[in-house]
């Protein structure tokens, strides 16, 4: 096979045409077998083997650098790259990483995992090679979706100030994961329908390169053009909004034509300015099943290659994502000033759903999750009452919209953040392990986290009922199931004890709830086998249900027959929810000792399995008995 002669993008550069084509579809089989085993983002990269093979061809790797936006169309890269020996293992734990990692290859000149990041850091490595006074070439490889977020439109406002020379490759789908949304998504049709304008620009150019004066036409010529693709496009801004930024606009390109893209990417190392090169491809090219259903095949887990069913386990649970889709739809049945907000992630946060029910009250404002925060705090000022959907490691992008806009104005916003905690296999950009920490030092900001799927409607309508902004976080995936204890309302404020006694505590935040009932079931069994009374000492588990604000009641109470606290927590320890335990024992001189169980701060977690993850941090039953056991053996008084 000729994949297994390229160990780096010289070799790809060997290559006569026609073996390009045949290296393009063995990629493609790659791609496919590895993603049926392990998921990944197959359509994204099934979208840009021609356009990397030609980044691989024309380009000087290393020396020049490609910077990938959001980086999980980055898996062609891998294969050509000297990475393919390990290709199997990617998002596997100890594998390769399902995105760009400066850690794992030269290659990677820029890691990445959340949108529209790639102009700046691009156009940040240009102008540090002029100041250098080097010559390397610089690309960024923007995707349509990205260009709904605000910062790759900041970063292309100041690429046009700065005048300095780089390509930006817009490599437009229509999709981010599902379909794009909002005017660029309009605007980028218009251009897609002039693939001419290029070619007659081009063509005058070349004939005044080759006649007297030829020098002098060509400025005339440049005033002009501007002028003459205004009178192409239906509408005066169609045509010309990235050359009035400052770039040559070069395009529509068929993506998947590898020499089309070659010949326009060597035109746009030549022009001495900033270049956009518009390319057109097609999410999921190449596997039929993907090219159908781009959004499901964007990101999936294993599937069936042979005809692109996805594997599901049987009789699987709804999922707190489902769930969550759920709640909304029953609280906007009751309520009609209930909204529903996301930043391009309608299938992923399950507010699809509530889209369905409700279109007019459903909003998918793209990759924009400060715009999302803000839009939902001016609908706050009118009597609605917005629920943000967000990822927790994407809501990290809206911060000064939740403290400035939100929190300072103390309105009725709801922030229902998923995938909090371990995210699995999309490794440490994802992981949603910091949003106790930087929502809980916000004034009126008020923080819930649900034990179990049953607990998720309950607290939305608590949250719903609130005047003040509410954040409901909760993990990816579902919980066990094996601990239905019934659901008790939800009082302000308020933790639920599970299991009461006296000894030791175990306060447990969110989904670590099942964690602690596992351990004290642990610990009561190992009583009954060998005569020990370690549950004895066990007596209390906590369902703590709010981080703020804290059941501060409870703590005093505990503190009186407890000698120990333990806190679990799927997040960072600095600034979580143990943080604040310590913080209220520390302030009011309660005589508890308390260890904390969670992520160190200093700790960025890879891409493993779920399960994996939490058994190396401690988050298991078998780990917290232990500690409890060991504990009741050789007390620490404080």
């Amino acid at each position: 096979m000729l994949i297994e002669r390229i160990d780096s993008p010289a070799d790809v550069k060997k290559l006569s045409r026609s073996e390009i084509d045949k290296l393009a579809q063995e990629i493609r089989d790659v791609l496919i077998a590895v993603c049926a085993q392990n998921g990944g983002h197959l359509a994204p990269n099934l979208g840009v083997v021609e356009l990397t093979l030609a980044l691989h061809r024309v380009l000087d790797l290393p020396k020049d650098r490609i910077v990938w936006d959001v980086s999980h169309q980055a898996y062609v890269h891998k294969l050509l790259t000297g990475r393919r020996d390990r290709f199997a293992t990617i998002r596997k734990g100890g594998g390769l990483s399902g995105f760009a990692m400066r850690s794992e290859s030269e290659y990677d000149v820029f890691g990445a995992g959340h949108a529209s990041t790639s102009v700046s850091a691009a156009l940040g490595m240009a102008k540090a090679r002029d100041l250098a006074k080097r010559t390397e070439t610089i690309v960024a490889v923007l995707g349509d979706g990205a260009l709904t977020g605000g910062l790759a439109y900041e970063a292309l406002n100041n690429a046009g100030q700065l005048r300095t020379n780089f390509i930006v490759i817009l490599n437009d789908n229509e999709m981010s994961i599902a379909p794009n949304v909002g005017s660029i998504a309009s605007y980028l049709s218009v251009l897609r329908s002039k693939p001419l304008a290029n070619l007659a620009r081009a063509t005058g150019k070349q004939v005044l390169d080759h006649i007297p004066l030829g020098g002098v036409a060509k400025k005339a010529f440049e005033s002009a053009e501007m002028g003459a693709l205004r009178f192409i496009a239906p509408s005066e801004k169609a045509a010309v909004i990235f050359e009035e930024l400052g770039f040559r606009y070069m395009g529509p390109i068929d993506g998947h034509n590898y020499d089309a893209v070659v010949d326009a990417l060597n035109t746009a190392v030549a022009i001495p300015r900033a270049v956009l090169l518009h390319v057109r491809t097609v999410k999921g090219k190449g596997y039929e099943p993907a090219e159908k259903d781009a959004r499901t095949f964007h990101g999936l887990g294993a599937f069936d290659k042979a005809n692109g069913q996805v594997i599901k386990k049987p009789d699987a649970p709804l999922t707190f994502s489902q769930t969550f889709g759920e709640a909304m739809v029953s609280v906007a049945q009751r309520d009609p000033r209930v909204i529903g907000i996301t930043a391009a992630m309608p299938d992923g946060t399950g507010l699809a759903k509530f889209g369905k029910a409700f279109p007019d009250r459903y909003f998918d404002v793209g990759i924009a999750e400060a715009h999302a925060v803000c839009f939902a705090a001016g609908a706050a000022t009118s009597g609605l009452k917005p629920v943000c959907a967000i990822y927790s490691t994407f809501l990290q992008r809206a911060y000064d919209q939740i403290v400035h806009d939100v929190c300072v104005q103390n309105l009725p916003v709801v922030f229902c953040m998923d995938r909090a905690g371990f995210v699995g296999d999309d490794g440490p950009t994802h992981m949603g392990l910091y949003d106790i920490a930087y929502m809980r030092t916000l004034p009126n900001m008020i923080l819930m986290a649900p034990r179990n799927e049953d607990e998720l409607l309950p607290m939305l309508e608590h949250a719903l009922k609130q005047g003040s902004p509410v954040g409901i976080r909760y993990p990816r995936g579902s919980t066990s199931g094996k601990h239905r204890d019934p659901i008790a309302p939800i009082v302000h404020g308020r933790a639920e004890v599970l299991r009461g006694g006296s000894g030791v505590a175990l306060l447990a935040y969110g989904n670590t709830v099942d964690v602690a009932l596992d351990a004290y079931d642990i610990l009561r069994h190992n009583d009954t086998g060998n005569g020990s009374s370690h549950s004895e000492g066990l007596r209390t588990v906590v369902n703590m249900r709010f981080a703020k604000p804290l059941d501060e009641a409870l703590l005093m109470e505990l503190a009186t027959e407890h000698s120990h606290v333990l806190t679990l927590e799927e997040h960072s320890l600095a600034g979580g929810f143990g943080s604040a335990v310590v913080d209220f024992v520390s302030d009011h001189g309660l005589g508890l000792a308390i260890e904390r169980i969670g992520i160190p701060n200093n700790a960025l977690v890879q891409h493993d399995t779920q399960p994996k993850q939490r058994a190396l941090f401690g988050l298991t039953g078998e780990h917290v008995a232990a500690r409890v056991a060991s504990i009741l053996v050789a007390p620490v008084r404080p």
